[in-house]
């Protein structure tokens, strides 16, 4: 004993550090594959939406820039038909009706009849002479804002007309006073927008947008967007829309993805919203480092973030056409960028990597936590184990294993323990039990079942001479075929199961047991080394527990056998009864399950289908209980699935393929399939199939599927046979009513 204590204390400490190692092992694996395989995920899934993102970001925010070059063209196009067309009326008389000239020298509207919510303003800086060629542009340009103005209003902040002589018409309802507010001598050819529109800087004459400014009377950050009118080969005004940004701008850096944050730029690097860089209240201008403008009164960018800006635009500058999505590894970033039709601005999404991998790294740590959680629970749970006696049960094992293989099954161990020797020493009692029952059973088995078959064979041969006579009698010999015919089936099935009950009672094999208690003899005297150590020996004490469960998986299986011979005989008195109503009585019908009548049928058969080595694929719908003849449509199923496995003997093994299938139709009835790959039914014989007398097998009768279909006309349903031709399989359908027909 003192020497079994040592073992079991060497076996324990060298157990736990061996499975603790182990464990820690997989628990390190587990999180390294758990953290790759939810950063993979994250990441994939995080970059599809920032894709996602920045796509649908540019094209809401670019409707109004491409509205407003849409609504220039019908300005340049009414403004040149104004100027064209001659006037109907006199020029100088609506002019002086409208402007006069104040006492700073510049011409604006009228204040007695101004109102600069309704109509647009004008102003003509002084020093300006005011011909009539120049009123009458100034009228045009009126008129046509005066038409327009209010309608482009809804969608733009104000609409705009520049005169070469420097002369701006305005509407601009939410600034009626901005007109009578603007300096005398301001200019407006100076600004960027008009530049732009001139012949040097715009020789396509196309619509440009120019830079962010701050407006210089109502100090709001706006963009200006100019289309050139030419008459003639001469510029001859410049159309614009003023689109106030600060929305935009505002939208930009407060609507952004999680943890992540958006920016705004000019190709040539002005930056138009960041979240520390165009703060609200700031009216200076920010250009990125590297780029070509130069900043004025903006906020100082720290050294990081100019960096940071340089590589967004130097990745952005250089991105092939098509890219939405880019990696700045050196700053650990994501990002992604989209143009912004109209005025080519770049909106960007910074999205950082840290964002990506937290929800990897905070999975990585849920997991390593439960690994290490788990790893000290099995750690105690085996040291708590190991550290129980085991010598003197094994021993007490190899004593009933030697008296088993003698053939005494009275063995006494110790079944006091509650641990695992406890449940084996418990389970070998029992095994040895079920082992000597099961024998007095299966011999008491055998000797009913041989007497059952004969009984059941002596009343099914009565029962046939009956119902031929009766058939004679009566007209009616098909009846007594058909019942032949179902009970045939049935009884191979009864034969093949009582053949499988006695080949499993023949195999069973106990002489393992002998060998295991030799070697358990041999080593009585190091035991714990022999079991713990040895090759052979740590291998003993999981024979002995598969061993007892392999044993009951036996009985149970050949009790299993036996209640199929049960239901089977049972079954074949059920035919005779189907077969009886179906001859002289009304049709019984009764809430029955289809799904549990089409297991009971492939059970019927189950010894022929495992004996072929067939693959059953089941796809059966649940349905509520459909109100029919159960055993008339048991009795269909069995010869259906019959009629198939006897298709498939011609199939090699393991390619036998059988399947049923139960499914709604759609108009008040249900399918049943059965299907298979066997030798198929050419197209002459589908004409015939289900004719009386008809068969394809040398054994067979032709009594089978003629009974069916005719079963199946009597439970208001139909059975029909498909098949593409010889060596493709063939489709039986049957088909029954949901609910119960009308009488």
């Amino acid at each position: 004993m003192p020497f079994s204590r040592r073992a079991s204390t060497s076996l324990s400490r060298s157990t736990l550090l061996q499975m603790g190692a182990r464990i820690a092992g997989v628990v390190a694996l587990a999180t390294l594959f758990s953290y790759l395989h939810v950063l993979h995920s994250v990441r994939t899934e995080n970059l599809a939406r920032l894709e996602r993102y920045v796509v649908e970001r540019s094209q809401r925010e670019q409707g109004i820039f491409m509205l407003a070059q849409d609504n220039h063209a019908v300005l340049q196009k009414a403004l040149a038909e104004r100027l064209r067309a001659p006037p109907r009326e006199d020029v100088d008389a609506r002019f002086d009706s409208l402007f006069v000239q104040l006492a700073d020298g510049s011409t604006r509207n009228r204040p007695e009849v101004f109102d600069g919510t309704r109509m647009p303003g004008v102003i003509v800086p002084r020093g300006i002479r005011v011909d009539a060629g120049l009123r009458r542009r100034i009228l045009a340009a009126y008129d046509v804002l005066a038409q327009y103005g209010p309608a482009l209003h809804t969608r733009f902040t104000n609409t705009y007309a520049v005169l070469p002589e420097d002369v701006l018409v305005l509407y601009w309802p939410e600034r009626p006073t901005w007109i009578q507010e603007a300096e005398s001598g301001m200019s407006f050819l100076t600004l960027e927008f008009y530049e732009l529109s001139l012949p040097g800087k715009n020789p396509r004459r196309e619509t440009v947008w120019c830079g962010i400014y701050s407006d210089p009377v109502d100090r709001s950050w706006m963009v200006s967007v100019s289309t050139p009118l030419d008459l003639d080969g001469r510029h001859v005004a410049t159309i614009g829309h003023d689109v106030l940004i600060q929305e935009l701008m505002t939208r930009t850096i407060n609507d952004h993805l999680p943890g992540a944050y958006n920016l705004l730029f000019r190709d040539d690097g002005q930056l138009i919203a960041h979240p520390q860089l165009t703060r609200e209240g700031t009216t200076g201008i920010y250009y990125i480092p590297g780029s070509a403008g130069q900043s004025r009164d903006a906020p100082t960018a720290t050294e990081e973030q100019q960096h940071d800006l340089r590589s967004i635009f130097e990745q952005v500058h250089h991105a092939p056409p098509g890219q939405t999505v880019a990696e700045l590894p050196e700053h650990d970033e994501y990002i992604g960028m989209a143009r912004l039709q109209g005025p080519g601005w770049n909106f960007v999404t910074v999205l950082p990597e840290s964002v990506v991998s937290q929800p990897a790294l905070q999975a990585a740590h849920q997991v390593l936590l439960v690994g290490m959680v788990a790893l000290l629970l099995e750690l105690a749970i085996m040291s708590w184990v190991l550290k129980r006696h085991i010598t003197r049960p094994l021993l007490a094992f190899t004593q009933a294993a030697d008296r088993v293989a003698a053939g005494d099954f009275h063995v006494g161990l110790d079944t006091s323990r509650e641990d695992e020797l406890g449940q084996l020493a418990r389970a070998f009692r029992l095994m040895a039990d079920k082992v000597q029952q099961r024998e007095e059973a299966l011999r008491q088995a055998k000797e009913s079942l041989e007497q059952r078959v004969e009984e059941r064979t002596r009343e099914l041969k009565e029962v046939h001479h009956q119902l031929v006579r009766t058939a004679r009698s009566a007209g009616m010999a098909e009846i007594a075929t058909n019942v032949l015919h179902n009970v045939g089936n049935v009884l191979n099935s009864v034969y093949t199961s009582a053949q499988l009950a006695r080949e499993r009672l023949s195999q069973l094999r106990l002489e393992h047991v002998g060998r295991v208690a030799s070697m358990l003899e041999e080593h009585q005297s190091d035991a714990g080394a022999f079991l713990t150590q040895d090759e052979h020996g740590r291998h003993v004490t999981p024979f002995l527990s598969k061993l007892g469960q392999h044993l009951l998986n036996e009985r149970t299986a050949v009790l299993a056998l036996l209640e199929d011979v049960g239901r089977y005989t049972e079954h074949i008195g059920d035919i005779v009864k189907v077969q009886q109503r179906y001859a002289r009585a009304p049709r019984v019908q009764e809430p029955v399950h289809l799904e549990e009548l089409v297991e009971d049928a492939l059970r019927i058969n189950a010894a022929g289908l495992t004996r072929q080595g067939l693959e059953v694929e089941r796809q059966l719908e649940p349905l509520p209980p459909v109100p029919t003849d159960k055993h008339k449509v048991l009795m269909i199923l069995v010869n259906l699935i019959s009629n198939a496995s006897h298709a498939l003997e011609g199939v090699a093994p393991g390619k036998r393929h059988l399947g049923v299938k139960l499914e709604r139709t759609g108009d008040g009835r249900v399918r049943i399939e059965v299907r298979d790959n066997g030798v198929g039914i050419s197209p002459e014989m589908l004409l015939r199939i289900f004719q009386y007398g008809f068969t394809t097998r040398d054994e067979g009768h032709g009594f089978g599927l003629h009974s069916s279909a005719l079963a199946a006309q009597e439970l208001g349903g139909s059975l029909v046979a498909h098949s593409d031709g010889p060596g493709r399989g063939a489709t039986f359908s049957l088909e029954l009513p949901l609910a119960e027909r009308e009488p």
